[in-house]
């Protein structure tokens, strides 16, 4: 009986020793401290924010820019279509253009928000970064920040469409859209439709910035960002 329980604890101890093993290879190794990976992200963070947020904020930041440029809903690109086939395009490229310079107008806002986030991260918020997938960083400020940017982006949406009547056209339009018969319904709420779209922008140009700093040695720009980010290599 004392030599099961004993060889019962033997087992138990070695398994135990074993899980605590894998935890321990899964920590990062040599020179880098807690201190440098929670820097070495919150850097990565801010060059992504620095460098890519800026550029939206631009004169055709969102506009020229395929990624993130804000078109029409998928069932009124139809009515974008079929000015275009007619000879007015740039009319076409005018009702685009107001969407888009609003939510360059918005995007202004973000840097403060993106900034208090990236200052709240953890170790243990950067070490589940480092170790996640090619957007863990995107998707952390994503959570930290996008209630608190929808409703800096919106009202300032609202009033760069307020100033062309763009938002009474818009509802007007879709409203009518709406009740024709055998059409999905498509929402009415031209400053809701635009403050999303910028907020989905926003967050793609900060994910290629981090995917860009995650998988190209070359974007790696200083010494600290080569040191925590050989860890995930």
């Amino acid at each position: 009986m004392k030599k099961s329980l004993i060889l019962l604890i033997c087992i138990s101890l070695i398994t135990s020793c074993a899980e605590l093993q894998q935890v321990v290879n899964q920590l990062p190794q040599g020179t880098v401290s807690n201190a440098d990976i929670a820097s070495g992200l919150r850097q990565a963070l801010d060059f992504g924010i620095d460098k890519q947020v800026s550029k939206l904020t631009q004169k055709d930041g969102f506009f020229k820019n395929e990624l993130v440029k804000i078109l029409l809903p998928e069932e009124l690109q139809k009515v974008d279509k079929t000015l275009r086939n007619i000879g007015l395009g740039s009319l076409a490229d005018e009702g685009l253009k107001v969407l888009n310079r609003a939510a360059e107008d918005a995007v202004k806002e973000a840097t403060p928000i993106f900034v208090n986030a990236v200052k709240g991260i953890t170790f243990a918020d950067a070490k589940n970064i480092l170790l996640g997938n090619n957007d863990a960083a995107t998707q952390y400020l994503t959570s930290k920040t996008k209630t608190e940017l929808y409703n800096k982006f919106k009202p300032v949406i609202n009033n760069s469409l307020s100033k062309v009547r763009a938002d009474e056209i818009w509802a007007n339009l879709i409203n009518k859209y709406n009740n024709l018969p055998l059409t999905n319904d498509v929402n009415p709420d031209l400053t809701d439709y635009v403050t999303s779209e910028a907020l989905n922008g926003v967050y793609t140009m900060i994910a290629v910035e981090e995917k860009e700093i995650r998988t190209k040695l070359s974007s790696r720009t200083t010494d600290l960002l080569k040191k925590v980010f050989a860890l995930q290599d």
